[in-house]
């Protein structure tokens, strides 16, 4: 009994001598637990890239401009027809005759008036010559009389009727000088009909204006020409062709003439090269749309009427940038993530062109900073990250 009590009372004093040594230990294990990790987080890196600035549209080709051929004659029927749509005609060549039957029998007429005109000429032109010459012996008479009415050898009734002679033929001439005058003026009247015949006569031949390849025609031989009507034929001035399409109002002020275009046709991969024609100067006040002109360097490659989009190229530069899943944007600043010394920093930023996935940036951060690739991601400013290379970078 005694036995037991005093291994008891051992027991007990080494277990209090033991307890300072094991609270001496207890830092020591807590020290080797490991510290609490930093998040892994993706990151990219901002890189000069080259980047285009584009405005995408969409319209109808169409003419840069439509000449239409009227007849030049009215209420001829038409003859007979030399061009038909898609022929290439060069300026003045003949598209269509008009009947000349009724020109050609009116100018006969006229010769025929014209050739009496001058018959009557001739014989008021002999006429004046006789009433000439009848002026002069009169006059000779009359001054013979005023010379014998001195010496008193013919009476004063004598010389009167002198006087009465020469002025009488005297106002024959003027007579006779005034039907040449009137024949002068018919003749002048005759020669301008025919003239104007021989005009009509000329253009019942239908030509074409300029040079361009027809677009349509309504022309039928045996319809009777009609300026007032539909046009004959329609041309495409040069074959030149333009893309007429609309632009929205954030575009209307980046397009500008001569500005180069990538035309994509409906339905097809086929790519043709463009320059900007022109941007109308209004804004539709219903739509809201400007409207841009894009000329077809290639226009055999595309036809009128054809649906096709427009890559417009409005600026090209080499700059800073980011994909844009790494910029934040919102109402009251632009913001991106920076990662510095593995602690992200959320620093404002400008931005300018975007081109697809990536953005330019203008302003806040330089080449070789590292951003949070997913602006989305949860981290805040001053918050510790392990920063982990994407992979787009890791193979940029």
């Amino acid at each position: 009994m005694k036995t037991s009590k005093v291994n008891w009372l051992l027991a007990t004093v080494s277990i209090l001598m033991a307890a300072p040594a094991l609270a001496e230990d207890a830092p020591a294990v807590q020290a080797e637990k490991p510290a609490i990790n930093a998040p892994s987080i993706v990151v990219t890196t901002v890189t000069e890239r080259k980047l285009t600035d584009r405005v995408l549209t969409s319209g109808t080709i169409q003419p840069v401009e439509e000449v239409y051929v009227q007849p030049l004659v009215e209420g001829l029927s038409i003859k007979t027809l030399k061009a038909d749509v898609g022929d290439k005609v060069k300026a003045g060549d003949v598209l269509a005759t008009l009947m000349d039957d009724t020109l050609i029998l009116q100018k006969s007429q006229l010769e025929a008036n014209k050739a009496k005109v001058v018959a009557a000429g001739a014989q008021a032109e002999a006429q004046r010559l006789s009433v000439k010459t009848n002026l002069d012996e009169a006059n000779r008479q009359l001054g013979r009389g005023e010379s014998l009415a001195k010496t008193g050898t013919i009476s004063t009734a004598q010389l009167d009727q002198l006087k009465a002679a020469a002025t009488s033929a005297a106002a024959s001439l003027n007579s006779a000088e005034q039907s040449i005058k009137a024949n002068a003026a018919d003749m002048k009247v005759i020669e301008a009909q025919i003239a104007d015949i021989d005009l009509k006569l000329s253009r019942t031949e239908v030509k074409a204006p300029v040079n361009g390849v027809i677009s349509a025609r309504t022309a039928k031989v045996g319809a009777i020409a009609s300026g007032a009507g539909q046009p004959l034929f329609t041309l495409i001035r040069d074959e030149a062709l333009e893309l007429k399409a609309d632009l929205a109002e954030d575009d209307v002020l980046k397009v500008a003439k001569d500005q180069k275009v990538t035309i994509s046709l409906a339905g097809s991969g086929k790519k043709i090269a463009g320059t900007v024609l022109k941007v109308e100067p209004t804004v539709n006040t219903t739509t809201r749309l400007g409207t841009v002109e894009v000329k077809i360097d290639n226009p055999d490659a595309v036809r009128a009427g054809m649906y096709a989009q427009a890559d417009i190229t409005v600026a090209e530069r080499t700059a800073p940038s980011l994909p844009v899943t790494a910029v934040t944007t919102s109402s009251d600043a632009t913001t991106a993530r920076l990662v510095r010394d593995d602690v992200v920093h959320i620093v404002p930023v400008e931005t300018g062109i975007q081109d697809g996935q990536y953005i330019e940036i203008s302003k806040g951060l330089q080449p070789g900073d590292k951003v949070v690739a997913k602006a989305g991601a949860y981290v805040r400013d001053g918050d510790r990250v392990k920063p982990v290379e994407s992979l787009a970078a890791a193979t940029n």
